[in-house]
């Protein structure tokens, strides 16, 4: 008799624009929170669990096939973003990613990396030790210039680079003001003073569009457990193939090598300790993944290509265009850019007349509004699954949770 998950695991789940039918335990009344976590729908789970039914009926014969399955999510998670599947590798969150590119660089002593004040802390710290570690210089910019529409941000940026840089690490998308970069034009900076572009797409990939050979992006680190709608623990990087020749292996396990496993499947003679490293951008995995962790996310990236980014992406924007409206009305600040070209897909805002962010979270949480206070802002996050007149419930909610706060 088949087990319900391996029936399950074998329909075809629909994914459709403001319904959040596929979520049937999420509680709260609207989740805006994907810039933060988001819930794992019911694929998702159905695929981890079709997993841990494999290899609890057959062991390590369950491998081949949870492999081939490895395979496969790379290459869509390639389409996602504009590469080929050999270019990714699966790793554990954008975090690791990042510390692998910056200990394998082949640095030279004062070196230079350029930063962005206001960044996640993940997009900072491996460049800091990184820094410590082989001699670097670290220049931080501010964001200012680039949400204004002033164009100070990329002249600011060019004047960097001019006195020379090594790399440049920027986030797709900042996880505050939901401020999307250019990266298109920070790509073309870099190329024509020679620096490498590295870029953490953890607030964009899954919702806003990415494409890493327009922007001349050369190495790309991304999360599951956000836009994408996996679980924690997963994630993937990108390499451009040209780069790879020059990376130091400084992170290689057994796994790295090439040829790696013949020794535990064709009979004695075959360990050996002197295989080369891969060539690709999978050298990074070398040790065992967390396999249950990247099945559910290829069933959540299915999901996402089955409507598609460019859709998602202008979904999740008419959503906050009203809301956002409303707010201002009511005399909160909003820290979304005014340009829809440098909109993700969050809406960052501060409550009018100083009145605490923390009490307010607290008041939104018990009305059933899942949200986020990132550094005291609070932001406002909604996906695929939100129907488009829940903005009217944050409303009104925002509304009493303001009025609560006031009347203590």
């Amino acid at each position: 008799m088949r087990h319900t998950a391996e029936i399950d695991r074998d329909r075809a789940f629909t994914a459709k624009l403001g319904d959040r039918g596929l979520f049937p335990h999420l509680t709260p009344l609207v989740y805006v929170n994907h810039a933060g976590i988001s819930p794992p729908s019911r694929p998702v789970r159905l695929a981890m669990m079709a997993l841990l039914d494999d290899y609890a009926a057959q062991g390590a014969a369950a491998f081949p096939a949870w492999y081939a399955q490895r395979l496969r999510l790379r290459e869509k998670l390639g389409r996602l973003i504009g590469a080929e599947g050999e270019d990714i590798a699966l790793v554990q969150s954008t975090t690791r990613g990042l510390t692998d590119i910056a200990l394998c660089l082949p640095w030279r002593p004062r070196d230079r990396v350029i930063l962005f004040d206001g960044e996640f802390p993940a997009n900072v710290t491996p460049w800091q030790r990184a820094a410590e570690i082989f001699g670097l210089e670290v220049v931080f910019l501010p964001l200012g210039g680039f949400a204004d529409g002033s164009g100070s941000g990329l002249a600011q940026l060019e004047g960097e680079l001019e006195r020379g840089a090594r790399l440049v690490a920027v986030s797709a998308v900042q996880f505050q003001t939901g401020l999307r970069m250019p990266l298109a034009a920070i790509g073309a900076l870099c190329r024509a003073h020679g620096a490498e572009l590295c870029v953490d797409a953890v607030q964009a990939v899954g919702a806003t569009p990415v494409d890493v050979e327009a922007a001349g992006v050369d190495y790309l680190a991304c999360g599951g457990h956000k836009w994408l709608m996996g679980l924690e623990g997963t994630g993937f990087l990108y390499v451009r193939r040209e780069r790879l020749p020059s990376l130091r292996p400084a992170v290689a396990g057994w796994l790295s090598h090439e040829d790696a496993v013949s020794f535990l499947l064709q009979g004695p003679g075959k360990l050996r300790y002197d295989r080369p490293i891969r060539q690709r951008a999978d050298f990074v995995e070398g040790g065992n993944l967390n396999a249950a962790g990247f099945a559910g996310l290829e069933a959540a990236v299915d999901l996402i290509l089955q409507i598609g980014v460019e859709r998602i992406h202008e979904h999740a924007n008419r959503f906050l265009d009203p809301l956002e409206e409303a707010l201002r009305e009511r005399g909160w600040e909003s820290l979304r850019p005014g340009d829809p070209a440098l909109r993700g897909c969050s809406l960052g805002v501060r409550p009018p007349g100083g009145a605490p962010v923390v009490e307010l979270y607290r008041e939104l949480t018990r009305l059933g509004i899942a949200c986020a206070i990132p550094d005291g802002v609070l932001r406002f996050s909604p996906h695929w699954p939100n129907a488009l007149d829940e903005w009217e419930q944050v409303l009104l909610s925002v509304d009493e949770a303001l009025s609560r706060v006031r009347n203590g």
